[in-house]
Formats: C-alpha cells, sequence, structure tokens
C-alpha cells in the first residue's frame, strides 16, 4: 500500500503537470534489448573506461548461463558463475588514481579485453538543453576545443534513449578523450567543470553526460520515487495514446495527409529548392516562429520553406551574406536552386555566404530544407537576425513565407516522451546506477517553470530526485555530492516587481534543496541572455560548478558561494539586511554602494522598487512610497533588474524573498 505522503506527492506530480503530447504506444518495445545472453560487458565498459578512485570496483556482464567466467584487473583475477538468466558480477579492491590499467574476461572459449582505462573521478552530468550545449557553440568554446589536448579528462555521451520499463544498459555511446577533434561535441558546462578540476585534483575525471533537451524533472525519476503505481502508470499510458492520436488527426486535418517521405530531396536533388516551382499551394507561415506555436503541433520531420527577395544588378554582383537566425534543428539552404549551406544543430546560428554566382538583379528564391528530430521546429529567434546583406544594403526577410511537409515522423520523442514520467530515467539513468560515482552536476529546470504552480511544485520533486539517486545508486558511492546550477536571468523585464514570477519560484525550489546534506548551487543570474534561453556564457558556469565541487566535494576551505540572506531587520522606514558568504565583503557590480534588484511592500503586499546601499556587511533598503515596510525581496523576478549585489570573490547574491506571500 502506498504511504499517504507518496499518494499525495503522485497527486502533485500528475495534478500539476498537464501530460504533453505523444505516441505511448510507441515507447516500447526499446531498441537495444538483451537477446541470446553471451559474453557481454555494458556498453561504460569500453576502451577509455574512467572508473572511481578509492572505492570498489565492481564488474558485471552477461554470459551463456552456468558459464564461469575469469575477470583480471589491476593485477588481480577474479572468478564469477553466470546465474540462470546469464548475469555475472564481481568486485575488485579500490584503487588509487592512475592508469591506464586493462580489463579482460573470458568465458566458454570467447575473450574481451577493455583497454586504455583510467582510474579517476566520474562526475554524472545530467539535465535538459543547457547542460547539453555543446562546447563548440559556447562563448569561447571554438578556442577552448582548438586548446583541448587532455587525454585524461574524458567524457561518455549517453544517447537519448527511453522505456517504459527499468533497462539494464545503455543503448549505445563511447569514452571519447577531449582533444580538438572530439571536445567540440563535449557538453560545454561538464567540460568548464571538468577542466578546473583536473587542475584542482591532478587526477583523471571522467564525465558520464546523460542529458535531453527540454526534458521535465519528472522524466528523470523513478516511478518508485514518484510515487507512481500500476493503476497511475495504466491511467497516464492510457491519456497518452489518447493524445497521440488526436495530434495525429489534427495534423492529418490541417495537412490533408502525413507523408512518410520526402518529395522534396529525390536522390540528391532539390526538387522544392528549385526557383521555377509553383509553390501558389504552400501553406502560409510566419518567420520567424517555431511551427508547433504558429498552428502545428506536435508535427515532426522534415518542413520545407520559401520566400524571395530582389537585389538590384550592383547589388547581385557583388555576392550577399544570408542570416537566417537559428533553425531547429537542422537545415540545408539553397538560394536560386543553389545550396549556400547546411547546420546541425537548433542552438547554432545561420550565416551563409551566398556567391554572385548564385544571385541575378530582381526576384531571387530561398529554399530552406528544416529537420526536426523532436521539440519544437523551424526558424526561430529575433526577427532582426533574418536578413540578407549586398554590399552596404540589408534587406529583411522575417515575414510570412512559404511552407510545405516533406515528411511527418511519429516517433516517441522530442517535447512528448522526454516529459513523461521515468521513460528517461529508466534507459538513460538506471543502467549507470550500479557505477561507483564521485557526484552529480544538474542543470534544468527551465521546462518545469511554465507556470508558477509547475515552479512551486518543483521543490518537493528536486528534493526527491536527490534523495532517490542517492537511495539507488552503488552503496560506494552513498551520499555522494549532488551539485546543480540555478536558472539564469531570462525574458522580459517588468516594469514593476511581478507579484509573481515562474522562474524566480524555481529559483526558490532549487536552493530550498540545500538543506539536504552535501549539496551546492551556483548562482547564474548575472550570466543569462533576456532574448535566448540558451545563454552561450558557458564557461562562468563550470567554473563555479568547479569551485563548489571543490569545497563539498573535496573539502578545500575557498569562497564557493555568493552572498546569501541569513536575516533582517527593521529599524524605522528601513530594512537591514544580514548575509552569510560575504567572504571579502559585500560589492556592486553597479558602481559604488548603490544596490539594484531590491524591492520593498508594506502591509498591502505590493511592492514597489527599493533603493538599497551597502553598509558593511549588511545592505540598507528602503522606499519614500513605503512607510512601513513589512516584507523585501531581492532579484525576483524572471529576468531581474540591475540585480547587482556581489561579494569580492565575484561571486553574485542568491536571489530571495522575506515573504511567503
Amino acid at each position: 500500500m502506498r504511504s499517504r505522503a507518496a499518494s499525495a506527492f503522485l497527486v502533485l506530480c500528475l495534478g500539476v503537470i498537464a501530460l504533453p503530447f505523444g505516441a505511448w504506444a510507441q515507447v516500447a518495445p526499446v531498441p537495444g534489448t538483451p537477446g541470446p545472453p553471451e559474453l557481454q560487458l555494458p556498453r561504460l565498459f569500453s576502451d577509455g573506461l574512467v572508473v572511481q578512485r578509492g572505492v570498489p570496483v565492481p564488474v558485471r556482464g552477461r554470459a551463456a548461463p552456468g558459464a564461469r567466467v575469469a575477470v583480471g584487473f589491476a593485477g588481480r583475477t577474479r572468478q564469477a558463475l553466470a546465474d540462470a538468466a546469464g548475469q555475472w558480477s564481481t568486485t575488485f579492491p579500490a584503487l588509487k588514481a592512475g592508469g591506464p590499467l586493462t580489463l579482460t574476461v573470458e568465458a566458454s572459449g570467447k575473450r574481451i579485453e577493455v583497454r586504455d582505462i583510467l582510474v579517476g573521478d566520474v562526475w554524472v552530468a545530467s539535465g535538459q538543453s543547457n547542460m547539453e550545449f555543446a562546447l563548440a557553440n559556447a562563448a569561447n568554446g571554438p578556442a577552448a576545443v582548438a586548446a583541448a589536448h587532455d587525454p585524461l579528462l574524458r567524457e561518455f555521451a549517453v544517447p537519448h534513449s527511453w522505456s517504459d520499463s527499468a533497462q539494464q544498459d545503455l543503448v549505445g555511446g563511447s569514452w571519447t578523450a577531449a582533444d580538438s577533434q572530439h571536445a567540440g561535441r563535449f557538453s560545454a558546462v561538464a567540460y568548464f567543470f571538468a577542466r578546473d578540476l583536473r587542475t584542482a585534483t591532478g587526477v583523471p575525471i571522467g564525465i558520464i553526460h546523460t542529458s535531453w533537451g527540454g526534458s521535465n524533472i519528472e522524466t528523470w525519476m523513478s516511478r518508485r520515487a514518484l510515487g507512481i503505481g500500476d493503476s497511475a502508470w495504466n491511467a497516464l499510458a492510457q491519456q497518452e495514446r489518447a493524445q497521440s492520436d488526436a495530434v495525429r488527426d489534427s495534423l492529418r486535418a490541417r495537412l490533408g495527409g502525413l507523408p512518410s517521405a520526402d518529395s522534396g530531396l529525390v536522390e540528391g536533388r532539390a526538387l522544392w529548392a528549385d526557383p521555377a516551382l509553383n509553390d501558389d499551394a504552400w501553406m502560409p507561415m510566419p518567420v520567424p516562429s517555431l511551427w508547433e506555436v504558429a498552428g502545428l503541433p506536435g508535427l515532426d520531420g522534415i518542413v520545407w520553406y520559401r520566400t524571395s527577395f530582389t537585389l538590384t544588378e550592383e547589388e547581385a554582383r557583388q555576392g550577399a551574406r544570408l542570416s537566417l537566425g537559428m533553425i531547429d534543428d537542422d537545415d540545408i539552404t539553397w538560394v536560386n536552386g543553389s545550396e549556400v549551406g547546411r547546420t546541425e544543430g537548433y542552438n547554432r546560428p545561420r550565416l551563409y555566404t551566398v556567391p554572385a554566382t548564385a544571385l541575378h538583379a530582381g526576384t531571387n528564391v530561398l529554399a530552406v530544407r528544416v529537420v526536426d528530430s523532436g521539440g519544437g521546429g523551424g526558424p526561430y529567434g529575433d526577427p532582426s537576425g533574418f536578413y540578407i546583406e549586398a554590399g552596404s544594403a540589408r534587406h529583411p526577410l522575417a515575414g510570412t513565407w512559404k511552407l510545405r511537409v516533406g515528411a511527418v515522423s511519429f516517433q516517441p520523442d522530442g517535447q512528448r516522451i522526454n516529459k513523461i514520467p521515468s521513460v528517461l530515467y529508466n534507459r538513460m539513468i538506471h543502467p549507470l546506477l550500479p557505477y561507483p560515482i564521485k557526484g552529480v552536476i544538474w542543470y534544468q529546470g527551465e521546462s518545469n517553470a511554465d507556470s508558477d504552480a509547475q515552479a512551486a511544485a518543483y521543490r518537493l520533486l528536486f528534493a526527491g530526485l536527490i534523495r532517490s539517486w542517492r537511495s539507488e545508486w552503488n552503496p560506494a558511492s552513498a551520499g555522494f555530492p549532488f551539485l546543480w546550477v540555478q536558472l539564469p536571468n531570462f525574458g522580459a523585464r517588468d516594469s514593476a516587481p511581478p507579484a509573481r514570477a515562474a522562474w524566480a519560484t524555481l529559483r526558490e525550489s532549487q536552493t530550498a534543496a540545500l538543506a539536504l546534506p552535501r549539496t551546492g548551487q551556483v548562482v547564474i543570474i548575472d550570466l543569462g541572455n533576456p532574448d535566448d534561453i540558451h545563454p552561450r556564457a558557458k564557461e562562468p558556469v563550470g567554473q563555479r560548478l568547479a569551485r563548489v565541487a571543490r569545497r563539498v566535494a573535496y573539502g578545500e576551505a575557498l569562497a564557493a558561494s555568493g552572498p546569501t540572506y541569513r536575516r533582517h531587520a527593521l529599524e524605522g522606514g528601513r530594512v537591514i539586511v544580514e548575509f552569510d558568504h560575504v567572504g571579502g565583503g559585500l560589492v556592486s557590480h553597479g558602481g559604488g554602494a548603490g544596490v539594484g534588484g531590491f524591492a520593498v511592500a508594506g502591509a498591502d503586499r505590493r511592492f514597489v522598487w527599493a533603493q538599497a546601499r551597502i553598509e558593511g556587511n549588511h545592505v540598507v533598503v528602503w522606499s519614500d512610497a513605503v512607510a512601513n515596510p513589512v516584507a523585501i525581496r531581492y532579484a525576483w523576478g524572471n529576468d531581474p533588474e540591475n540585480a547587482s549585489l556581489f561579494n569580492a570573490d565575484g561571486l553574485p547574491a542568491a536571489p530571495f524573498r522575506t515573504d511567503s506571500w
């Protein structure tokens, strides 16, 4: 029987979160399900493996039932016996940092060797797109990639995958060393984090990167952690099937059919990029705009766009520079039937050079083929980022384009599958649990901040995830450090202090988890981009995470946090605020002693912007409009304006409020 607390928790999870569209019936079976037992090792146990130092090293695998398995590692040999299901396991003593080593496994005349194994610290990096964000696309990323030459820093990237039941192994992945050939695909945050830890510790660092853009927290938690029993699970599956059918029917009605093969690109010929093609029957579509927002919700697959622009003869002779903002996910672009560029990745700017040979005076035709594997799809971003520039003349391209669907995919992924409770946990976390780790870094929350109620629910969910992962993981990792990135500033700034703000509430829910032992939070309220949910400043995020890790996981006595609220006192019409983690003192990045970002309210609960001033290790807050202040807030908004309070170590103050309204 489920406890009353677990039942309440389930109601909270399923009642606050609206279930997404999806194709539930396609979640299972999962590719990669083991067939007849033969000698096998988990995918993590491949060349380049990094194992956790200082704890026993478990080795497990599969063999024929009853087979005797000989395992050799670090100068020792162990014998194991495969059970009736073909499963076997053994353990080797803890090792100091070092390597390279070789692991050998033999049974029934077969032999496996895993080479170039290092012993060091293993960190799991998980979350959504800002953890997934590739190093090559980050600010200073190309320079970091070019400088990457550390064979003792390695990443294992877990492929996107899902299952409606817990699985024993990953669907793929391999260990990759941080060199200029491979590092560009590393998680940017995880790379910068690991790079700094390599310098601080001098030991090999292995990152197991298991993230999925757009995922919510529930999908990373086990059914047990969420309190979802069989009846609730079956009801959820039924609802998911109904929503999937509704999406399919809606798209069929809008498109008149659901093509499975792209007729626009046949045997390498881009038929729909032909400038002579008659596109009068194509659907009008605003650009920039994700097509889900503009009338095609739930569509994944291949979509073509067409528009035109006019050049003078002189402009055409010069050639041009084409900017298409961002495109989700991948594109190939043609001008007058000539390919001018192609890009993979939803978070990379599209800037293409158009040669004069592809242009002519008068009307020119632009065609873009977009491939979207899940989630949002199509051109997006600031309209000013869509233009054709020839010499000094810039012609805007934002507006109404023509659209035609080339092919529709109904794979259960993207914006739907990665929001279904437990399905990513089952395939991207559960297979990792037997593997000892040093700790976890986490960057997620954007997908749980669509409403204030959802953001408030995150408080229980986040603490539940941390507790459950710790209890489910290999006992050798018991109580491992769990570190996370608080959401940055994002969105339109408020003309007046907001009564509610979902991102501010989500940040508060994250901060509440600091009550758990061996946790740490990185505040990046100064590093976001109000216009881009994927800020490119990933290096300082990774650096701040490394500082927190050095304090929480490695016991170094260094400043790892900016100022955090301790208490306040009322003196007349002023509020005196005291902080922890002031380090060498409080400073304002706005210059002088004045501090921005504070708001104050009286008994009427109406907040107004406040004046604030640093006085020693305190901040004094007041407003002439509030004679008797009752509560204050700092950096409380989706994109708080002028939040300028830092400590002398250069770390920003954490957002807070003193009310619970």
